[in-house]
């Protein structure tokens, strides 16, 4: 496969490096909380276990459907190229530009709750605003000039992140061998708790898959580093090594999560991750839970930083966004001006706090989405390619793969609608708006 951008060996990716990306941008700080919820809309202990498996063998199913997508087009900012390129541009600009602006929320939003941790392990107590803010835009101006020094700092730094991260993760899940039992210290107000006496065993079984499946999501956006990538033909393997490690891991902490807390006391409990700090290290386990948050909150912030710039690219390419997007460093290849804008907005949106989280509703959907249509968009690839143009014995099962994953996310985004219609509702809004926006200002200048 050619690769269309000019990019220097050091600045390549190898097979770790692309293996500790996908499991970076999969495991974030929600595996150490979201298992309370599932366990809370689960009703029953197997259906708990069930969701958590049968959500990772969706992931699988969508990790080898993004391989092929990857080696058939691979270029930076191929989740943007997906859209523009199997649907039409404006499908392209309207949910790609939507992604990078819940992005960069959700980034300022993760660096805040980063701060939060910072100050209960500095003072044991919250602290205000001005510190909080300092703290947020401390992380995201280190990694800013970590990208700036170009691709080969930026993930060098996040393979060191990644392996502390797993680290830490693996000593979590060995705190059941332990054989201590640690009580909550509180529960989440207000959270509902599904009874199996009372509902159907499909219906909590779909319940409990809204968080796992999102819990699962992100290795989609690994693709945006096509061009980047020393073999492409390494892509599949790194995914789908990527994937099973993130199984793995997620298998191993919800049986420790259910061994030490219990599955009963675990539904709607808050910090459950801190509770198997307290198995190993007593009273002190919560400063050392916070530290390992905080690192979790680096860890995210250099991902982010790393995969968002060049979707901007991308779209820059295809003159939707301002030409100097596609702009680089000629020495370290860094997109300057995209990481700039990017981190800039990040920075901004931490001015507005936390309460931007309420805002943000409509991701869900609009992930959902998101992933069933650029999945479905492997059925294009291979119609206008040769369809041996990618080699493998795992390619003849590929397309029902990716009608597995496509129904699955589908079925998700439907759970959604009906779960919280509003912010479904809010979605399909604003990628009208930016459809709007997209003919008014780009579809004439195109023509």
């Amino acid at each position: 496969m050619t690769k269309p951008e000019n990019i220097s060996s050091r600045n390549q990716l190898g097979f770790f490096s692309v293996t500790m990306i996908v499991v970076s941008l999969v495991v974030g700080m929600g595996i150490f909380g979201t298992p309370a919820n599932v366990a809370a809309s689960s009703g029953s202990a197997w259906i708990f276990f069930a969701a958590w498996v049968a959500g990772g063998l969706v992931a699988l199913c969508g990790a080898l459907t993004y391989a092929e997508i990857g080696v058939r087009l691979p270029v930076m900012g191929a989740y943007y190229k997906v859209f523009s390129t199997c649907y039409h541009p404006v499908v392209g600009f309207t949910v790609n530009a939507l992604i990078l602006i819940s992005n960069a929320a959700s980034l300022g939003i993760v660096c805040l709750i980063g701060a939060d941790y910072v100050s209960d392990l500095l003072f044991g107590q919250p602290s205000g605003i001005v510190f909080n803010i300092l703290v947020s835009i401390s992380a995201v101006f280190i990694f800013y000039i970590v990208n700036l020094f170009g691709l080969y700092t930026s993930s060098l730094t996040q393979n060191i992140l990644t392996v502390i991260k797993i680290a830490l993760i693996v000593l979590l899940i060995a705190s059941m061998l332990k054989g201590v039992v640690v009580e909550p210290h509180g529960y989440i107000e207000g959270a509902r708790l599904y009874q199996f006496k009372d509902n159907h065993w499909l219906t909590l079984f779909l319940a409990s898959m809204i968080p796992v499946s999102f819990s699962y999501g992100g290795y989609q956006q690994t693709i945006n580093f096509g061009s980047e990538i020393k073999d492409t033909r390494l892509l599949p393997r790194a995914i789908v090594t990527g994937i099973c490690i993130v199984i793995i891991l997620y298998l191993a902490l919800n049986v420790a999560y259910t061994e030490v807390i219990g599955y009963d006391k675990m539904k709607n409990a808050s910090a459950i991750g801190a509770l198997l700090c307290e198995a190993w290290f007593g009273t002190t386990g919560a400063k050392v839970f916070d530290a390992c948050m905080f690192l979790s909150v680096l860890a995210y912030v250099n991902i982010i930083l790393m995969s968002n710039p060049r979707v901007m690219y991308a779209m820059s390419g295809d003159k939707v966004f301002p030409s100097i997007f596609l702009r680089r460093h000629s020495k370290t290849q860094a997109l300057v001006p995209a990481l700039t804008a990017f981190s800039l907005a990040t920075i901004f949106i931490t001015f507005f706090g936390k309460s931007v989280d309420s805002i943000l509703g409509f991701t869900m959907f609009l992930d959902s989405i998101g992933m069933s249509t650029s999945a479905a968009a492997l059925f294009y690839l291979r119609r206008k390619q040769q369809k041996d143009a990618v080699r493998g014995k795992w390619t003849k099962l590929t397309p029902f793969l990716t009608v597995i994953f496509v129904l699955s996310y589908f079925g998700i985004a439907v759970a959604v609608v009906i779960s919280k219609p509003l912010a479904a509702v809010t979605g399909m809004c604003l990628l009208l708006l930016l459809a709007a926006i997209y003919f008014i200002f780009y579809y004439k200048k195109k023509q």
